[in-house]
């Protein structure tokens, strides 16, 4: 049996679209196991740009299988817009999307319940999807999956439960106007005649595959500081981006998993609200930024940018099982004269041990800081890894080093063509 799972080792937007494109080629099955239409996975093929939000980044490789799974949580309008900007790219999907009957539904008051809770309440930086009042209602195990919509009588009267308790807190609480039951129900029956066809039991489908010897890419959205139990805790997701939520979000056993691939980048980006130590407010920070065009793939909203911080992901290591790490975007820093890399953290002078993910800690911790010299020289032409300038090769090993890990993959550009595989 043979799983590779691909995570963010940070705290997302680290590159992961294009490292599982790349990856893509030699494997059979793609799946996604958690989030939802809030994350952006960006794919260049060419010159040509292609943005992802559901179906996996292994869509563009005609004999792959791309397989969304329970993990996820389905936005039926981003679902439709994707597939049908595939079709006008004329990518066939053609028996090659499956999705699970067990995901979860975003439905109309999930995206409404988001917006208005970011603007009353303490605001963590969402994006508006609807992500997280979906999650919140599959725990209170009143959401609704995608099997439910195959009953009509079911899907009305699970719905028109959710919908009362909804109309109340949004007229009562934030004098909204109430939600039309009938209206959402033939928007969704809709929904449920156009991706019939792609429905099945995604668990079976990958557990078969996994004894015919079938060579399975799990993909994961967001990263692992961003997970809702290991992450900065309340400025997280709603779902585990770590390689543990691959088995749950899939239904697939953790003795099918043979590696865990770190996907980081060669400096550190947070979207968000939330603790962000080595964070620079300053023009640093905003040459990071323009030079790395660090602006959300779904949202636009700019990044921030900061030194790469080795003290966090030494803790993503050891919470995912990380042993290799595909270091993304080292040509953003082609110009620095001097990097710096945080290897450890000082509160009040005493210097901690491990990483906290305790916001108030974290909030309060001072960086600790190796500098390294650059290499003012473009790296976007080179294809092998000795070529790289020296000193791009000593801070490469230096993060390996200090993350415990071995150098895999290097991307320096956003190009299938711009990625060095470490011998």
């Amino acid at each position: 049996m043979s799983v590779q799972i691909i995570v963010g080792a940070q705290w997302g937007d680290e590159g992961k679209g294009k490292i599982v494109d790349h990856l893509s080629e030699k494997v059979d099955i793609v799946a996604r196991y958690q989030g939802g239409a809030n994350a952006g996975h960006t794919v260049v093929i060419g010159e040509r740009e292609y943005v992802l939000h559901l179906i996996p980044s292994g869509i563009f490789h005609p004999h792959v299988r791309c397989v969304i799974g329970n993990g996820t949580v389905i936005d039926p309008i981003a679902l439709m817009d994707e597939i049908k900007q595939l079709q006008q790219l004329h990518v066939d999907i053609e028996g090659r999307l499956l999705i699970s009957h067990h995901a979860h539904l975003i439905m109309p008051y999930h995206k409404l319940l988001d917006t208005i809770r970011e603007q009353t309440s303490e605001k963590i930086g969402t994006t508006g999807r609807g992500i997280g009042p979906a999650y919140i209602d599959k725990v209170m195990r009143v959401g609704i999956r995608i099997v439910d919509l195959l009953d009509r009588t079911v899907f009305v009267a699970k719905l028109k439960r959710n919908i009362e308790e909804k109309n109340k807190i949004l007229k009562k609480i934030y004098g909204n106007p109430e939600l039309d039951v009938e209206k959402i129900v033939d928007e969704y029956e809709e929904f449920d005649k156009k991706i019939d066809e792609y429905v099945t039991d995604t668990s079976l489908y990958l557990n078969t595959a996994l004894r015919e010897g079938k060579r399975i890419l799990a993909e994961g959205a967001q990263g692992a500081l961003l997970d809702v139990d290991h992450g900065t805790y309340p400025f997280v997701t709603s779902s585990n981006p770590t390689s543990g939520g691959a088995c749950t979000g899939l239904g697939i056993p953790p003795t099918s998993v043979n590696s865990v691939v770190g996907v980081v980048k060669a400096y550190s980006t947070r979207v968000g609200n939330g603790p962000f130590p080595t964070e620079l407010s300053d023009p640093i920070g905003d040459r990071l930024r323009a030079t790395g065009g660090e602006f959300g793939a779904t949202t636009g909203r700019p990044r921030r940018c900061g030194w790469f911080d080795a003290v966090s992901l030494r803790y993503s290591v050891m919470v995912n099982g990380i042993k290799e790490i595909a270091v993304t975007k080292l040509d953003v820093l082609d110009e620095f004269d001097h990097i710096k890399v945080c290897t450890g953290y000082e509160v009040n002078g005493k210097r901690l041990r491990t990483f906290p993910t305790d916001v108030h800690t974290l909030d309060d911790v001072t960086p600790i800081y190796e500098t390294f010299d650059g290499w003012e020289t473009s790296t976007s032409s080179l294809t092998s890894y000795a070529d790289l300038p020296a000193n791009a090769r000593r801070y490469l090993e230096a993060l390996a080093s200090l993350t415990g890990t071995e150098l895999w993959i290097i991307s320096v550009g956003a190009r299938r063509d711009q990625t060095i595989f470490v011998d």
